[in-house]
């Protein structure tokens, strides 16, 4: 098919998150517009814009034999792919408000976000991910009337309540023509449930224009371009996965590929040779972590060229961003770039003109890792609140500490305790069925409190902690846990992190040691990996506070860390240690680990 080269669609011209849908069949009917793997044919299949037409109004039809009204809510926990996109216009093309869930989630979590949002519809993966749910929760799904299960058999479905059906049972046989409803800009579109680090999670509602002006300024500040295709493989349960890796792309008519798994992702950049990569920093950091682990088993020769390599790219890069001068050492550059650059490139495609992260800052290791390999790597920030993305770098423009400038249409400011403020067509509606939590966030003037600490220099903003997370320490001093952690955790031997030492007089970590790399280090110590109690050795600790220290070289002294507890057991979304966007939940594993953070401050 030709590659569609017509201009991107605005927001006014859009009208609706539907309305952008219709006008991209309008405009590039032939284009491909999605591909995914069907796993039967083992193979690769397109759609294009007229086919995922002709899917999303048959669904269509089917919801309208539902007797679903105007502004009632329906969930979907589907995977990444055509269908999620399917569910979401033929929902939201009848007047309906979606509630995306995380299908890795917990039972429990994807039952409570059914039930506090009142969804009337819920439309669910597989047979399976449906009976886990029913087993776990059923009493929260009392006020679901229809179910639409898209993979599987079911064993009961019209006479019960609710309604179970197969999606072939469901969905209408012969297309319809799309609808036109010309809904209101500023309606309700999605409820979208916060990770929640700390208690339940809050509904955050946004409308149809809250979400395409934030994926306009998306689009405009990177310089999409309608011949480039995008890797997905964050959950579009995500807002920034759904905004940035789903709307927008449908603004500028770029093509869509749905990865088969995380698990495949290395496999899936090597078939796909995407341009485009929307990404949360813990995937480059895995890639960094990969890379360190390659170095350490390396001759010294080959880490010299490396290291040479990251040197040399860097000052390129911030020749290049008008922030430094390239050095003597820039003539080997050519040689460099092929043995290294170029290698560590095509391990992602070896087309990637453009890779997005955000979600969680970016680890300057990481960051400058990337960069000086000549990847055009951005960061930006922003909240679920917001639509989600407030400011991004930009590549013309990118300065890896910082996230970057405000886009055109949004204004940020520094409030009290150096909060980060923010005033944007993005900010939400409030949170769903929750007056004093939206009182608490959303001012008197319209703008939006984001609980970071931040600063602005020249326009670009810069995070410098989270107001929550900042631990005092007896002796006054305040500690960002979480950018201790993030250094913390680039070291091989750890999987994850967090720091205690609220009121205390040193710092100590709760730690989980990386399976893999645990044996070997047993090992070097005498100790029995198998034994529990291995953990617990003096040497060991001493092993493990020593990599701690080299890995927070660059915080201030008082950042040390004196005491640690080590386990091998991961935390996980399963086990209710980490949010659906893999943050931990701090206070979660503070109250698992108590008797373990006590010992070590009672020693």
């Amino acid at each position: 098919m030709q590659k569609d080269t017509s201009s991107y669609i605005s927001t006014d011209h859009a009208g609706t998150l539907d309305g952008l849908f219709r006008e991209r069949v309008r405009l590039s009917t032939e284009q491909t517009a999605f591909t995914y793997y069907d796993r039967e044919q083992k193979k690769w299949i397109d759609l294009s814009w007229l086919d995922m037409a002709n899917l999303v109004s048959r669904w269509q039809s089917a919801f309208d034999a539902t007797a679903l009204e105007k502004g009632d809510r329906i969930a979907i926990c589907l995977k990444n792919s055509p269908e999620w996109v399917i569910a979401d216009q033929s929902a939201l093309a009848q007047g309906l408000i979606v509630v995306p869930l995380y299908i890795e989630d917990r039972p429990d979590n994807v039952a409570y976000v059914i039930q506090d949002s009142g969804s009337r519809l819920l439309i669910i993966q597989s047979a399976k991910h449906w009976g886990n749910l029913v087993s776990t929760a059923p009493d929260a799904l009392k006020g679901v009337e229809h179910v639409i299960v898209v993979e599987g058999e079911v064993s009961h479905k019209n006479n019960d309540s609710p309604k179970v059906w197969t999606l072939s049972d469901w969905m209408a046989h012969l297309p319809n023509p799309l609808k036109e409803r010309g809904g209101d800009p500023n309606d309700l579109a999605t409820i979208v449930y916060t990770s929640g680090t700390t208690g339940k999670p809050k509904g955050v509602m946004l409308s149809h224009k809250n979400i395409l002006s934030v994926a306009e300024g998306s689009g405009k500040a990177v310089g999409l371009r309608s011949d480039q295709t995008l890797l997905s493989f964050l959950p579009l349960s995500h807002t920034f996965e759904r905004t940035c890796g789903y709307y927008t792309p449908m603004m500028w008519g770029m093509h869509i590929t749905y990865a088969r798994s995380i698990q495949t992702l290395a496999d899936d950049l090597l078939q796909v040779k995407p341009n485009v990569l929307v990404s949360v920093p813990r995937i480059f950091e895995r890639v960094y972590e990969r890379i360190q682990g390659q170095l350490a088993e390396s001759s010294a020769i080959k880490r010299k060229i490396f290291r040479s390599a990251v040197n040399v790219g860097w000052r390129n890069f911030k020749a290049e961003q008008k922030m430094g001068r390239r050095g003597p050492s820039h003539i080997f550059w050519p040689f460099l770039k092929k043995k290294v650059a170029n290698t560590l490139l095509s391990k992602l495609g070896g087309n990637l003109e453009l890779a997005i992260s955000g979600g969680a800052a970016l680890p300057q290791p990481v960051a400058k890792l990337f960069l000086s390999m000549g990847l055009n790597l951005i960061q930006g920030y922003g909240m679920t609140e917001s639509s989600p993305v407030v400011c991004a770098n930009r590549p013309d423009c990118n300065d890896p500490e910082s996230v970057g400038h405000p886009f055109d249409n949004i204004q940020v400011r520094i409030g009290d305790n150096d909060e980060l403020q923010v005033n944007s067509p993005g900010i939400m509606l409030g949170y769903w069925n929750n007056h004093k939590a939206t009182n608490e966030v959303m001012m008197e003037d319209g703008w939006l409190r984001t609980g970071d600490k931040a600063r602005i220099d020249n326009g670009m903003v810069y995070i410098t902690g989270r107001i929550k997370d900042i631990l005092i320490m007896s002796n006054g001093e305040k500690i960002p846990p979480v950018d201790m952690e993030d250094a913390i955790k680039l070291e091989p031997i750890f999987e994850n992190v967090i720091i205690v030492g609220e009121s205390k007089a040193y710092l100590s970590a709760v730690i989980v040691l990386d399976s893999e790399k645990w044996v070997g280090l047993a090992k070097e110590h005498q100790l029995d990996p198998f034994d529990q109690s291995a953990l617990t050795n003096n040497k060991l600790h001493k092993t493990v506070l020593h990599q701690i220290a080299r890995a927070l070289k660059d915080f201030p002294g008082y950042a040390k860390v004196r005491r640690v507890a080590l386990t091998l057991d991961p935390w996980t979304v399963d086990n209710g240690l980490l949010t659906p966007t893999l943050k931990t939940k701090r206070q979660v594993i503070m109250n698992k680990f108590e008797n373990e953070i006590n010992a070590m401050y009672s020693k």
